[in-house]
C-alpha cells in the first residue's frame, strides 16, 4: 500500500494515510483510459448539425436551359453542388455520438488513473477543507500553501458550498464530488487534491 502525507489548509504535513492499491495502485490501462475520454467526450456532444443536400433545397426543380445548343454544359438543376446556392453534397445530418462502455472497464479506466496520480506524485490529501464564508482568496491562499500553481481538481466528499462556491470563480481549478469523479476531469488536472474522508469513500465505493 502506498503511503501518502495528509496536509492541513496551512501546507503542513499533520499525518499519512494509506491508500488501497486496489484502487490506488493498479497498473495503469491506457487503452482503457483513451476509450473511457473518448466515450465521455463523444457523449457529451450535440450532435444537432445539420445542411441541405440537393433534394433538400428549395427551388431547382426546372432545366436552367435547353440540353443542347447554348453552349453551356449540361444541367438539370441549378441547385447541384457545383452551383451557388446549391446543396451540399454529403451534408451531415443530425445523429448520436454516444457509444456504451462496460461498467468494468469505466471503474477500471477510473482505477487507472487514480493510480497514475500517486505513481507520478500529483495527489495531495488535505485533511479537511472547511470555510466560514464563500471567499475567493481565501481558496486561492489554500493552494498557494499547499504549492498548486497548475490546473487542479478538487474531490469534495460532501457538497460544501462555501468551498464550492469559493473555488468556482478560479480558472484553473474545478471542483468535483466523489459520486461525480470522472477519467477526462482527473487526467485533465495536473493535480489533484482530495480530502481524507474523499479518500474513504472512493476506497468504499471501488476497491
Amino acid at each position: 500500500m502506498a503511503n501518502v502525507a495528509v496536509y492541513n489548509m496551512e501546507g503542513k504535513e499533520v499525518g499519512t494515510i494509506e491508500l488501497n492499491d486496489s484502487v490506488f495502485g493498479v497498473e495503469v490501462n491506457e487503452h482503457l483510459v483513451h476509450m473511457a475520454v473518448v466515450q465521455q467526450l463523444a457523449n457529451n456532444r450535440q450532435g444537432t448539425q445539420k445542411a441541405k443536400t440537393r433534394s433538400e433545397v428549395s427551388g431547382g426543380g426546372r432545366k436552367p436551359w435547353r440540353q443542347k445548343g447554348t453552349g453551356h454544359a449540361r444541367q438539370g438543376s441549378t441547385r447541384a453542388p457545383h452551383f451557388t446556392g446549391g446543396g451540399v453534397v454529403f451534408a451531415p445530418v443530425p445523429r448520436d455520438y454516444s457509444f456504451k462502455l462496460n461498467k468494468k472497464e469505466k471503474r477500471a479506466a477510473l482505477k487507472s488513473v487514480l493510480s497514475d496520480k500517486v505513481q507520478t506524485n500529483n495527489i495531495i490529501v488535505v485533511d479537511e477543507l472547511k470555510f466560514d464564508e464563500i471567499k475567493t482568496k481565501k481558496f486561492q491562499a489554500v493552494l498557494n500553501n499547499l504549492n498548486v500553481t497548475k490546473k487542479a481538481l478538487v474531490v469534495l466528499n460532501d457538497n460544501d458550498a462555501n468551498v464550492m462556491l469559493s473555488a468556482r470563480n478560479i480558472p484553473t481549478v474545478k471542483t468535483s464530488l466523489t459520486n461525480t469523479i470522472n477519467v477526462y476531469d482527473i487526467l485533465n488536472a495536473n493535480t489533484l487534491v482530495v480530502t481524507k474522508d474523499a479518500v474513504k469513500t472512493i476506497e468504499e465505493v471501488y476497491a
